[in-house]
């Protein structure tokens, strides 16, 4: 995983945990990128114990689907079941796409909480302290982009989730400039699908395309 993905989302975590970036200092990062670190694997090991709880369901319906099928009720009772076939349901393929994106989080988790206790790389640390002193320093031209975009919205009222998220975005977008235009709004995209409402992904790349169109960025 690079570096900047991890602190895209940890910075994530960060700005929604506090009221008041701005008063913010070098000394709180340490301690606040910990406690997010320990928020994100929080929210995985729930998941990973919601999706036990989905494999055990899908391991019984198996099992009693087995032992009820034709061909085992037929045999004699004091013998094994034989393998039957099974037809993959849509529920089933529904449990199985969650158990795949908890797999997926889980995964991401660990990645990141790995490269942040590696005491030794310290790119991630170096990043969300970038971003963060980039959206206090520029936060009312940051937030100037996202009223103008917001066409009908009012900004104190968007989802709080959706308004960090561009922030974060903006803020690399104008000021910090180190990635490429698509993988920031990509990346963007992907945090509001993970974390926020169903209408948040397309929402938040209509507002950073808007933001690439106007300030001519390449």
């Amino acid at each position: 995983m690079q570096a900047r993905r991890a602190a895209r989302e940890l910075a994530l975590i960060l700005f929604s945990q506090m009221d008041n970036i701005q008063n913010l200092n070098k000394w709180d990062f340490q301690d606040i990128v910990l406690k997010s670190v320990r928020m994100l694997t929080n929210s995985s090991t729930d998941d990973l114990k919601s999706a036990t709880a989905s494999i055990l369901e899908m391991k019984e319906f198996i099992e009693n689907y087995e032992s009820n099928h034709k061909k085992n009720l037929e045999r004699p009772i004091e013998v094994n079941n034989i393998p039957v076939p099974i037809p993959l349901t849509s529920d089933m393929q529904n449990k199985l796409d969650e158990l795949l994106n908890i797999a997926e989080k889980t995964m991401l988790a660990i990645e990141i909480a790995e490269m942040v206790t590696l005491e030794e790389n310290t790119d991630v640390k170096d990043y969300i302290i970038k971003i963060t002193n980039t959206f206090k320093e520029h936060k009312s031209d940051i937030d100037s982009q996202i009223k103008k975009f917001a066409l009908g919205w009012d900004i104190n009222r968007l989802v709080k989730m959706d308004k960090d998220i561009l922030r974060i975005a903006i803020s690399e977008l104008l000021f910090i400039k180190e990635a490429p235009l698509k993988v920031i709004i990509d990346e963007a995209v992907e945090l509001a699908k993970k974390y926020s409402t169903d209408d948040s992904a397309s929402f938040v790349n209509g507002i950073l395309g808007k933001v690439v169109i106007e300030n001519n960025l390449k």
